[in-house]
């Protein structure tokens, strides 16, 4: 690859910062601090529910002090990739890696989509791979793929013969999109259109046929490396690696590889980092593309232009240390109105990625990611100023460390060393390196070398994504954000209350992990090279499950108060109350805000923050359970796949879809106890069986409206109490539920106010 000398810019940096936006948010904290500020001046004058809201309040200050750095000051990226070829004589090949775990979970037919999505990007084919972990080793995810494979003979060069923009197949024969993208009307094109339609539809029975029963029955030719699996447990399998396009047309059509790492009981795999990292030895040995593309087997690439915008901002830097990976946001197709179960993260991937993208670059979010693979490989940034070295070590390259780090095999050493010098390796036959890939692959491979440690993607934690963002930051290189119209990649986000909860509960403890590991970002800011402002933004991410516990505190503290005829606000005739009163309307109009300057509604916004609420009581708390578990040594964190679904039903109206599901899994507990508890104390209130007040004054209105408040934004779980099938709570977490609501009841009513 050769960079030819220009002035024309691939990329344009514009700063997004809002004054206006930034007097509100440091006028919110000044009103926190004021009523943490009148809370200790008043602390002998009130009991133990004043001291609560104090600790409370204080990490709710300490936690928009995080939101306000992070915050400060956003970026965008303008991207050219017109401009690409006038810059660089050769592009550079792409190694595209997709990951699947498990094929009832993760249907064949949306890898399929995916992979298909990605051979017809627009960039030429024989600088394309993708590569296609099955963690789960199934025979019914290769046979999708073979036939995914030969539906790609037709599909590639239709699109590109036909600039088609949607290349996902699914999507695009889902609606009317050929009026709609602008495409060729003639009769030649309809017709193969048409034909193209058929064909598919063909390959969508073919894989529902085959998901129905045994695939193939006798389980031989290519399906034999799957005779000794199907009747084992999904952790003991050989490891299988399998090509199509082995020869052919290369120009027409890039190399698609199926990959199926060894697993044994007792060797740890390492759930998805350990896949990538298995991914990224066997690229090596094959192709060794300088960069590598990751997506999630749900995560279809909707912009056929994606490498070229990513290129503009990988080559349009001065140096390559200045950035070390391009991320993509992530979006989601068919996704409910008005967002329902708060998982599209539009206000979040708008405003705080935004943030942290104007200070050393954007976390790495685990899909839709363009890496170096030199970084991948423990390169720090210092490399990349000496050149015809081999490999790195603390920063320093030298010829005689780090060459076990990287395993026991010489092939892939050899590799890794031209990956790191920055030379490109040879076209090779990919076969000759199908039984060195399979060593590479294999379970033991791993011990006594670097990887997951230094090497690759990081290990220790359930959220690989964040920690090997944060090793690769802590080494002082920066990332950049593409996020160009229309969007890079689509992906499905979860439905229903189950799969958001799995996925939100799976990032808490994950993040909790990080923050308590030895790569924790403190350390990072603290003895090597990640900015402050960066470490205060992976703190904000770090610290979710963390949060869970004073926000249920402060949820607990209204019925509290009214059953024990308290008070933890200030009372209407202290001027005090003005604060309390303007932070909760103040903050609630700048989130409304945020929501409306994006095109959102205020239901958008309603669905959000209750959502918040429950996220925080149920998933995020079963985060720091797991957690604790695990410092304990009684039990280990566990990696649990999303249930991913293909498209909305369409047999279902939009309020059914917007319904929230339950089933008997424990998460459902903490939230439900806490509702209990609110209707406890109210009716506690209504049948005047509250004590008298200990002090002149007891509840008031304050704390009643913070109840209602509390009770609405669990009015899921209160429909769910009276709710039938998924749609009501299950009876046995109604017991449970109600169980803990009267001991913590019970401890209200005897724990004395006047601590």
């Amino acid at each position: 690859m050769a960079i030819q000398s220009t002035s024309t810019p691939l990329y344009e940096k514009i700063s997004l910062k809002n004054n206006a936006k930034r007097a509100v948010e440091i006028f919110i904290l000044f009103l926190l601090i004021s009523l943490l500020a009148y809370r200790l001046v008043h602390l002998e004058d009130h009991g133990l529910e004043w001291q609560v809201a104090l600790a409370c309040e204080s990490w709710f200050t300490f936690v928009w002090i995080l939101v306000i750095s992070t915050k400060w000051n956003p970026v965008s990226y303008k991207t050219y990739p017109h401009r690409i070829l006038k810059r660089v004589s050769e592009l550079p090949p792409v190694d595209m890696f997709v990951t699947t775990a498990d094929p009832q979970l993760e249907p064949p037919i949306i890898t399929v989509n995916t992979v298909l999505s990605l051979m017809a990007v627009d960039y030429p084919a024989h600088k394309l791979a993708c590569y296609v972990s099955d963690d789960g080793c199934s025979p019914l995810t290769f046979y999708s793929l073979m036939e995914a494979a030969k539906f790609a003979k037709l599909w590639v060069p239709f699109c590109k013969k036909y600039n088609i923009q949607l290349r996902a197949p699914f999507r695009y024969f889902a609606g009317d999109s050929t009026a709609s993208s602008g495409e060729d009307c003639s009769l030649e094109f309809q017709q193969a259109r048409d034909t193209m339609k058929d064909e598919y539809e063909k390959l969508s029975r073919k894989i529902e046929d085959a998901s129905l029963g045994s695939v193939p029955s006798n389980l031989t030719g290519e399906f034999v490396a799957f005779s000794n699996t199907t009747q084992k447990s999904p952790l003991n399998y050989q490891g299988t690696i399998m090509l199509e396009n082995k020869g052919g047309h290369p120009d027409e059509l890039s190399h698609l590889i199926y990959i199926s790492r060894e697993k044994r009981p007792k060797h740890p795999h390492h759930y998805k980092a350990g896949a990538m990292n298995v991914l990224t030895r066997v690229s090596g040995l094959m192709t060794n593309a300088p960069l590598m593309l990751n997506v999630d087997c749900d995560m279809y690439a909707n912009n056929p232009q994606i490498v070229y915008h990513a290129l503009c901002l990988l080559l349009g830097t001065k140096y390559e240390r200045d950035c070390a990976f391009v991320q993509c946001p992530q979006y989601f197709y068919d996704g409910a109105k008005d967002d329902p179960f708060g998982n599209q993260l539009v206000v979040l991937f708008e405003y705080l990625i935004r943030g942290i993208v104007g200070i050393q670059g954007p976390v790495y979010g685990g899909t839709g990611c363009f890496h170096r693979r030199k970084v991948i490989y423990g390169s720090w940034p210092e490399d990349m100023k000496t050149e015809k070295k081999i490999l790195t070590s603390n920063g320093e390259l030298t010829k005689e460390k780090s060459l076990n780090g990287f395993g026991s095999s010489k092939q892939f050493i050899d590799s890794a060393a031209h990956a790191l010098q920055g030379n490109p390796d040879h076209p090779k036959d990919l076969s000759s390196s199908l039984e060195v890939a399979c060593q590479v692959a294999s379970c033991t491979y791993e011990y006594n070398t670097d990887w997951g440690k230094k090497v690759g993607w990081m290990y220790g934690s359930t959220t690989e994504d964040i920690l090997t963002g944060l090793a690769i930051h802590t080494k002082g290189w920066r990332s950049f954000y593409c996020s160009p119209n229309p969007p890079a990649f689509l992906g499905c986000a979860p439905s229903g209350g189950p799969a958001s909860m799995t996925q939100q509960k799976r990032w808490a403890t994950g993040l909790l992990e990080v923050l308590l590991s030895k790569r924790s970002p403190i350390y990072g800011t603290l003895f090597t090279h990640l900015h402050f402002r960066q470490c205060l933004a992976y703190l904000w991410i770090l610290i979710w499950a963390l949060r869970s516990i004073p926000e249920f505190l402060y949820a607990l503290l209204p019925a509290y108060c009214i059953m024990t005829n308290s008070h933890f606000l200030p009372k209407g005739q202290e001027p005090a109350i003005i604060i309390s009163a303007a932070i909760f309307i103040i903050y609630n109009l700048y989130c409304l805000y945020e929501y409306f300057a994006i095109g959102l509604s205020i239901h958008a916004w309603w669905n959000n923050q209750r959502i918040q609420r429950i996220t925080s009581t149920c998933a995020w708390s079963f985060g720091v359970l797991s957690v604790v578990l695990k410092l304990l040594g009684l039990s280990e964190t566990v990696f649990e796949v999303t249930k991913k679904d293909q498209s909305t039903s369409s047999d279902c109206t939009n309020a059914e879809l917007g319904r929230f599901t339950f089933d008997e899994s424990p998460i459902f507990v903490p939230g439900t106890a806490l509702l209990l508890v609110h209707l406890i104390a109210t009716f506690t209130m209504l049948l005047g069986l509250r004590p008298q007040a200990s002090r002149s004054s007891g509840s008031g209105v304050g704390e009643v409206i913070c109840t209602m408040w509390v009770v609405l934004c669990f009015w899921p779980f209160f429909r769910g109490l009276f709710g039938k099938g998924k749609y009501g709570i299950p009876s046995t977490t109604i017991m449970k539920g109600a169980i803990v609501a009267t001991i913590i009841a019970y401890l209200f009513r005897f724990t004395p106010t006047g601590w």
